[in-house]
């Protein structure tokens, strides 16, 4: 594999076909990862709100999560192969649009079941921007220190945004009101669809979308992503559970089969062919199932166990912008002068030393001298990690396949995501409950009678779970690490190409 310096532009890529505007060019595609990413978490810390608005249940709550994790997850296969059949601006304008409209009528939603079906839309919409806004890299910026330094800022943005929407969540939800979670994606949208007339088109794939795969592959990614969301929900006994992973078993194999043998495969399995792309991935799938297990139990520490408000655990984890945004732009040059593994690897090491600080919390544990470092040291861990592993997820992919790489490389993210939060959340009510027996249930239930010495108890039971699970989010980041040392063996870097192409 070449080295991820050289990032995915096809032989017969012209210097015509970048930016005349990069600088432009780059705040346009890193403000759309931003705001896609952002509205991951933005909703999660507006939550309690709206279920008082609208008065929802507890189970339809959830889906005003789920439903636009699993829409994204499910479909940026689709969308990044798309990107590559039709245009990837033009896939990428369509994208926006769908995403700030429904972003509109989410925010204006009178109702749970709107509510739920905006946040479908919204994830259909991210499908399509996400994987398109990586490969617009790629046709925008040429090989070398440009297109690392816009790789760089979009990695950055991958990070920075999904900590940001908790911050930003805090503040609009205590200050102005839930609806401005959704509400704030329409001036981001609107800039960034004014702002793509500085984007250079990509030439099209001659190929042919292959509807029947992508409805085979696009339903078993839905069928696994709600099965383990519910999974993780019903401590995995359910029947319904059991069924949506069967079937999705079965239609991702006859996916895979078909993508080995038609002409014009959604996924072209070549891609996955290289051994060090194919580490890389699942190590995008590792950080993923890490990252965002740890924003969800973090958040119920700090709320339910140091009785943090909504703006203030917004504002707790400022530590892990600051962390990533410090050492995600180091990283990127980095990769200039060594092999991605030296690069990514060390950074996983030291986010899963940052995760093992915080499984030290404890009821009583200080913000300042425990959790601002520990979350501090994680972040500039992944930070270090995050430029890496995108730039190797598409090196030296052909310009036709890049949409389709960039798919799957957030693909692997989003699933590893869900699975992360599902295993480990398993993990730590099963752990918790060796303390005190539905311990998140007894909480509730203490608070509401002012029974301070039950919620204590609570308080010392959750806390005991969310470590545990954050222990093992630790071993998750040090496995990633051992497979970008030991898996990915491209030791070589190649000098940039010279920028003109």
């Amino acid at each position: 594999m070449s080295s991820a310096v050289q990032t995915g532009a096809s032989p017969g890529t012209k210097a015509a076909g970048f930016s005349r505007r990069p600088v432009l060019a780059l705040l346009v595609i890193a403000a759309a990862e931003l705001m896609v990413v952002l509205d991951a978490t933005i909703v999660n810390i507006a939550l309690p709100s709206i279920q008082n608005g609208l008065d929802m249940s507890d189970s339809g709550l959830a889906w005003v999560v789920n439903a636009y994790a699993v829409t994204f997850g499910g479909l940026m296969l689709l969308g990044g192969r798309a990107g590559d059949l039709f245009g990837r601006r033009r896939v990428f304008r369509i994208g926006i649009v769908t995403f700030v409209l429904a972003s509109v009528l989410g925010g204006l939603a009178p109702n749970a079941a709107l509510l739920i079906s905006a946040r479908v839309l919204q994830g259909l919409g991210a499908a399509v921007a996400a994987p398109t806004a990586l490969a617009l890299i790629a046709t925008n910026f040429p090989e070398g220190k440009p297109r690392n330094r816009a790789m760089g800022t979009y990695a950055a943005m991958a990070g920075v945004g999904s900590v940001l929407g908790l911050i930003l969540g805090g503040l609009l939800t205590e200050y102005l009101d839930w609806r401005w979670v959704l509400l704030v994606n329409i001036p981001i949208g609107i800039g960034v669809l004014a702002g793509t007339t500085v984007l250079e088109e990509a030439d099209r794939d001659n190929g042919r979308l292959d509807a029947l795969g992508a409805a085979v592959g696009t339903a078993g990614l839905l069928c696994l992503i709600y099965g383990v969301t519910r999974g993780g929900q019903t401590h995995w006994t359910g029947l319904v559970t059991s069924v949506y992973i069967a079937v999705a078993t079965v239609l991702l194999v006859v996916f895979m089969e078909r993508q080995a043998r038609i002409a014009h495969p959604m996924l072209p399995l070549h891609i996955l062919k290289d051994r060090d792309r194919a580490g890389t991935y699942a190590t995008l799938f590792l950080t993923g199932f890490g990252m965002f297990s740890t924003f969800y139990f973090l958040t119920f520490y700090m709320q339910h166990v140091l009785d943090y408000g909504a703006v203030r655990t917004g504002l707790a984890y400022l530590p892990f912008s600051v962390g990533i945004g410090m050492t995600a732009p180091i990283a990127s040059k980095l990769v200039v002068r060594l092999p991605p593994r030296l690069v990514a690897a060390p950074g996983l090491a030291v986010a899963a030393a940052g995760m093992l600080w915080l499984s030290r919390l404890t009821p009583h544990s200080s913000y300042t001298s425990t959790l601002l470092p520990a979350m501090f040291v994680t972040a500039a861990g992944l930070g270090c990690s995050f430029v890496p592993l995108t730039l190797g997820a598409v090196s030296g992919v052909d310009e036709s396949d890049s949409g389709s790489a960039s798919g799957l490389l957030n693909t692997a993210q989003q699933i590893g995501g869900a699975l992360g939060i599902a295993g480990l959340a398993m993990l730590a009510a099963t752990v918790a409950d060796t303390r005190l027996p539905r311990a998140g249930l007894v909480y509730l239930d203490a608070v509401d009678r002012g029974d301070t010495a039950l919620v204590a108890r609570a308080q010392d039971a959750m806390t005991y779970g969310y470590t545990r699970a954050l222990a093992g989010g630790a071993g998750v980041f040090l496995t990633g690490a051992l497979i970008m040392a030991f898996v990915v063996t491209s030791g070589k870097r190649e000098k940039p190409s010279n920028p003109m192409g």
